[in-house]
């Protein structure tokens, strides 16, 4: 009985084993969210990753792209060492294919800004100009709207039908307002989110809510009050 446990358990040891090997050279350590690195990865990938104007002329100049910033939350080491754990907005340094990319975690946001080198310590989230937004959780229905009359009141005067809409909008031209954010709002930091919507530019006051980004009111030229 003790030479067949014994064989069953080497067995499974083998089996255990190969699992892992495959699971680190065939999903790249992507599968093991147990793993420090990669929960800091998923925790980044669960936000909308947002580049300043002024970042990205300089990934322009230094020829890295969106595709790379993007690649290093796959494929890349996350810096422990070079991070900015401790503080309530976190910053973690991820390096892959010799350049060093900053992501900050804005505390209680939807958005994690991408940097190209510098300290962790010394970085911010931008409090002014723009922001491109570079990708989207995965998620079709990310946009929530609220369900106030005077939300529904806008949305008339828009035209616009629901959240898809006011997605499909944002994934077509929408940018983040770094100097009308508010991160020091409580419980939940307000942002908003330009779009371009015939030919007019519509501001949403936004939250995350949920996993969701939800949608409080709209802000437009020409917009009617609403009771």
């Amino acid at each position: 009985m003790g030479s067949s446990f014994t064989r069953r358990l080497k067995y499974y040891g083998i089996g255990f084993g190969l699992g892992l090997v495959f699971v680190f050279f065939f999903f790249q350590n992507r599968g093991c969210s147990w793993l420090p690195g990669n929960r800091v990865k998923n925790t980044i990938l669960e936000r909308m990753m947002v580049v300043s104007d002024e970042t990205a002329q300089t990934f322009k100049e230094k020829g890295v792209t969106k595709e790379d910033a993007i690649a290093a939350l796959n494929e890349g080491d996350v810096v422990f060492g070079e991070s900015d754990k401790n503080s309530e907005s976190k910053v973690y340094v991820i390096e892959h294919e010799g350049n060093k990319f900053l992501y900050t975690l804005p505390f209680e946001s939807f958005i994690t800004e991408v940097k190209l080198g510098g300290s962790a310590k010394k970085a911010k989230t931008s409090e002014e100009g723009m922001g491109t937004i570079w990708r989207y959780p995965v998620d079709k229905d990310l946009v929530y709207l609220d369900s106030s009359a005077v939300l529904q009141c806008q949305l008339d005067q828009l035209q616009l039908e629901d959240a898809k809409a006011i997605f499909g909008k944002i994934k077509e031209s929408g940018k983040v307002d770094f100097a009308r954010t508010d991160l020091s709002v409580r419980p939940k930091p307000e942002h908003y989110i330009v779009f371009t919507h015939d030919t007019i530019n519509v501001a949403a006051k936004t939250i995350w809510y949920k996993d969701k980004l939800e949608v409080l009111s709209f802000d437009f030229p020409s917009q009617e009050k609403c009771p």
